[in-house]
């Protein structure tokens, strides 16, 4: 009777909690002590975030919330290894690449299979890669980007698959762990559900999907076939929280375990109750762009000037409050060839005053800076703030500036017109390569497509470029990355601002949970609560 008893008081305190929360007109949370309990006799972690997912096809996803929920249910060939950004094997054990640099070869893990039951194979793998490169750019926007360079993808048998490149490109392997295009999908999901595999995905990850109650909560449960290490955590659940100050009032009470984008205010107070601060730098660079092909720019002497005139230190003190860390380059950390020994021109406008007068303005010069009028996620300010606050430091050294702001869109066809003397952009990441940054903003060829919004042209540079392109080896593509920053830093097309700066945050019992550029959680080594 006592228990019976206990059940029914347990049983109306339930309710009481819920109908409290739901005449609040809030999204019903239970005590985490209470929620997700499962078979495994663990407890689901409750991971806050402010935005839902908009796909859980990775063939058709495009947006970091996606690709968070992506990374645990799928897998690719490859993966990114959480502490260091390199490439891991992960459904390839091993690979090799032909010594023209035209042919990948991986060789498969046996006795995988995804979590529908049904085997992965080389055959699984050709499917799922056709299928994202037969799809349009609106069906699937990252496979060209993954895939671009392919020429043909062959199952010679059951556990290779072979791919041919239209030219060597080293890249390829970091595009292969990307979580969206490359990962592999389970053929016979995709054949059972069609377009409805993106609210039923298959993969052969970590975590297996179980609900999703859109604009709510995505919920997770571990793969007991797991080909890994299995998972300490029985399951996971992606709740959406958009309010930043409630993800962390509710993680301070122990009612979640972990929260993205986390305001650097709350961290003193998370931290006080006992909570994690995880600080990701993001996959991106903010910088100031001087067009190199025309006056007062194509003069070097001037660009470093500009460059001396810049006092990053207090840019981001005033403009980010802890939201950004200041760039020593082109590269973030965390990426291939990054070298925190690359420095800029320092900051010292007298010098800069007397480097003006010996390129022929004694008395300064007016230049047209232009800039767009939003936020970004390299500059959480917005391109008005950050134009301002750069033009009174340039001002101070002698180079006075008009600023004209524009709408996202109309700023970058202001920028392909070449509108302007100088100009604000930013540019963020996709697969965590250092081609990603350096060829696609230096390189000359890119001058034609606008991304070398610059138009800096240094032969040198683009030998390197090319070069590193075409060079399997990790090491001797870094020290060729190296090589080239080294020179675009003393050329200065482009003055390196910022990276963005990711705070997330864990309750006490969470242990080894990562966070990757893009918020995306590696939950596969994580244990707790």
């Amino acid at each position: 009777m006592h228990r019976i008893l206990s059940r029914a008081v347990f049983s109306i305190a339930l309710l009481v909690s819920l109908w409290l929360f739901y005449i609040q007109g809030m999204q019903p949370l239970i005590p985490a002590s209470l929620l997700g309990w499962h078979a495994h006799n663990g407890r689901y972690l409750i991971f806050l975030r402010p935005r839902d997912a908009i796909t859980l096809d990775p063939a058709r996803a495009a947006d970091p919330p996606s690709a968070q929920v992506l990374a645990s249910i799928f897998e690719g060939l490859v993966r990114l290894k959480p502490e260091d950004g390199g490439v891991e094997p992960c459904l390839a054990k091993s690979w090799t690449v032909s010594t023209d640099g035209l042919q990948w070869t991986f060789h498969l893990r046996p006795g995988v299979v995804f979590q529908d039951g049904t085997p992965f194979n080389a055959r699984a793998v050709k499917f799922s890669v056709e299928r994202a490169m037969s799809a349009g750019e609106n069906e699937s926007p990252y496979a060209s980007f993954v895939y671009g360079v392919v020429q043909s993808v062959s199952a010679p048998d059951n556990l290779t698959v072979r791919f041919t490149l239209k030219y060597p490109y080293a890249p390829f392997l970091h595009n292969l762990a990307m979580p969206f295009a490359a990962p592999i999908v389970s053929p016979e999901a995709v054949k059972k559900y069609g377009p409805a595999f993106e609210s039923h995905p298959v993969g052969t990850g970590p975590f297996m999907f179980q609900n999703w109650t859109p604009g709510k909560e995505i919920i997770l449960t571990t793969n007991p076939a797991y080909w890994g290490p299995k998972p300490a955590l029985p399951g996971v659940i992606f709740r959406v929280e958009p309010d930043a100050a409630r993800r962390c009032a509710l993680l301070r009470k122990g009612l979640a375990d972990a929260a993205l984008e986390v305001p650097p205010e709350e961290t003193a107070s998370l931290s006080a109750s006992g909570c994690q601060i995880i600080r990701t730098a993001g996959l991106d660079v903010s910088y100031l762009g001087f067009y190199t092909d025309k006056r007062p720019f194509n003069d070097p002497r001037v660009r470093a000037a500009a460059c001396r005139a810049i006092n990053v230190t207090a840019l981001l003190e005033s403009l980010f409050a802890g939201r950004a860390i200041p760039a020593g380059g082109p590269l973030p950390p965390g990426i291939l060839g990054y070298d925190s020994a690359i420095k800029q021109y320092p900051f010292d406008p007298e010098r800069a005053k007397q480097e003006l007068s010996a390129a022929g303005y004694p008395g300064g010069l007016t230049i047209t800076l232009i800039t767009y009028t939003n936020t970004r996620p390299y500059n959480p300010a917005g391109g008005e703030k950050l134009a301002a606050a750069l033009a009174d430091q340039l001002n101070a050294a002698g180079i006075h500036c008009r600023i004209k702001a524009y709408p996202w869109t109309e700023y970058k066809q202001a920028l392909y017109k070449e509108e302007g003397n100088a100009f604000i952009y930013g540019w963020t990441g996709d697969n965590r390569d250092p081609d990603n940054f350096l060829y696609a903003l230096l390189a000359s060829p890119q001058i034609a497509c606008g991304l070398n919004a610059s138009r800096y042209h240094n032969r040198e540079v683009d030998n390197l470029l090319l070069t590193a392109q075409r060079t399997d080896e990790p090491q001797l593509r870094a020290k060729i990355y190296r090589a080239a920053q080294q020179i675009i830093v003393h050329d200065a097309p482009l003055y390196f601002l910022n990276h963005s700066l990711l705070i997330s945050a864990t309750g006490p019992e969470v242990r080894n949970l990562s966070i990757l550029p893009g918020g995306i959680p590696v939950f596969r080594t994580a244990s707790g609560p």
